[in-house]
Formats: structure tokens, C-alpha cells, sequence
């Protein structure tokens, strides 16, 4: 989220016509088009962050400038050439990395909160804990993920917790 995303789409030298056609969860359909003999573009339905990378006739990549969740879906470029049309489909899925946030509860236990990301993150503990991390989920596909420290014996002082997501990974030690 937040990054260009590039799809290219392969050209053909006897290419007549391209287009891409965008499904994403919202919006419904977008579709981008280039006729080469009129060296004419066409764009219906799409988002302004979506758009060719270069001039169509010299390239046709397809760009995403600020990727949001919103954009999320797939994009399928066709080329139409006189020998035969070249399909090329892309899954684009959206990771949001969580921010993560480590405090102290009423009672002195830390908490700590992976929170808004997508995919859910995975919390763990330093030293281990035995706790039972919560999912709540968000209307916009994100996750938080919150888990309580539960010591093993009662001399831990500094505790860490480790977020693990494929966006990255992150810690934070607390002493409450």
C-alpha cells in the first residue's frame, strides 16, 4: 500500500490494439484501451492513480501510482495483432504492513497491538509467552491482531514483542 505498482504487458510488432481490463473489488470494471492505426487512447471507469507508464505505442505498461487496497483485483492486458491476440492476466494483492503499538494494561502487563494490517500479522513473544493473540477485523480487509504477556514465572522484567509480517518485520521491548 502506498507504493507504484508496474504491470507490463508485451507488445507485438503487427499489434492492432491493446487493452486492459481491471477488475477490482471496488469499483467495478475499468477498462484502458490503444488502436494503433488511430493511435488513439481510451480510458472508462478507471481511478486517476491507473495509467499507462509511457506512451502506448511505445510501451504498454501499465501503472499504479498510489496502490491502495482499493486496488486490489486483476488486470488482464490483451494485444490484438494479426497473428493473434497475447493475454496476460496479474493477481495484484495488497499488503498494509501494521503499525505496531506495545503498552502497559492497568496491571502492569504489557499488550502489545499489530494493528491495521492485511495480511493479519503474527505476534510473538521474548521471552516466550504463553498468551492468545485476538483478531479484530476491519471493514476496509485489515486486521488487528493484540496479544497480553503472560509470563512463565514472575522475574521477567524486560519483554519484547516481535510482529511478523510479509511486509515486514518489527519488535519492541517494554518493561512495565
Amino acid at each position: 500500500v502506498g507504493n507504484r505498482a508496474v504491470l507490463t504487458c508485451s507488445s507485438k510488432s503487427n499489434m492492432t490494439m491493446v487493452i486492459w481490463k481491471i477488475s477490482t473489488k471496488v469499483g467495478g470494471l475499468c477498462t484502458m484501451g490503444y488502436r494503433a492505426d488511430l493511435n488513439k487512447t481510451d480510458k472508462i471507469n478507471c481511478s486517476d492513480s491507473v495509467d499507462w507508464k509511457f506512451r502506448p505505442d511505445q510501451d504498454l505498461t501499465l501503472e499504479i501510482q498510489q496502490v491502495g487496497i482499493a486496488d486490489e483485483g486483476n488486470y488482464t492486458c490483451e494485444v490484438v495483432a494479426t497473428d493473434g491476440n497475447l493475454i496476460k492476466t496479474y493477481h495484484l494483492i495488497v499488503l498494509v504492513p501494521p503499525r505496531l503499538i506495545l503498552s502497559c494494561d492497568d496491571h502492569g502487563n504489557p499488550v502489545c497491538e499489530a494493528a491495521t494490517g492485511k495480511p493479519a500479522a503474527q505476534i510473538s513473544w521474548v521471552p516466550e509467552s504463553n498468551s492468545t493473540p485476538k483478531e479484530e477485523g476491519h471493514d476496509n480487509g485489515t486486521v488487528t491482531v493484540s496479544s497480553k504477556f503472560t509470563a512463565h514465572g514472575t522475574d521477567v522484567i524486560n519483554m519484547t514483542c516481535i510482529v511478523s509480517h510479509p511486509a515486514g518485520n518489527q519488535s519492541k521491548s517494554i518493561v512495565c
